[in-house]
């Protein structure tokens, strides 16, 4: 049986229903000031039903979904894969510079962000 909904889809962060049912991420301490473009909650609607909220999401790709950026020099911890000596896979955090990952924006970062 059918149930009610009202899907609204976003366009994007200044959609108005965006950031409905996204809290704002705390931060964590290493990371400076709120991301400019998903203000600080790391991500956003990209679908939402009014009714039941179930939602679609989509990572900020300025912030990687953290919320907060670095603006300072310090480096960047970025989530990443890689393999261990048995070649299977494990979680790894590399770091890079601001200017390298704005370098890596311009272009194809080699990094992939997933919900």
């Amino acid at each position: 049986m059918p149930h009610a909904s009202n899907i609204v889809y976003c366009d994007g962060p200044d959609s108005p229903h965006a950031f409905d049912i996204v809290p704002v991420l705390p931060r964590n301490g290493t990371l400076d000031a709120m991301c400019p473009v998903c203000k600080g909650h790391g991500q956003w609607n990209t679908e939402i039903d009014l009714v039941s909220f179930r939602c679609q999401r989509a990572i900020c790709g300025h912030c990687l979904g953290a919320g907060w950026i670095e603006t300072g020099s310090d480096l960047i911890g970025l989530p990443d894969i890689t393999l261990n000596a048995n070649g299977q896979p494990e979680w790894t955090t590399v770091y890079v510079s601001r200017d390298d990952l704005a370098a890596r924006e311009g272009g194809d970062s080699g990094l992939t962000v997933t919900p």
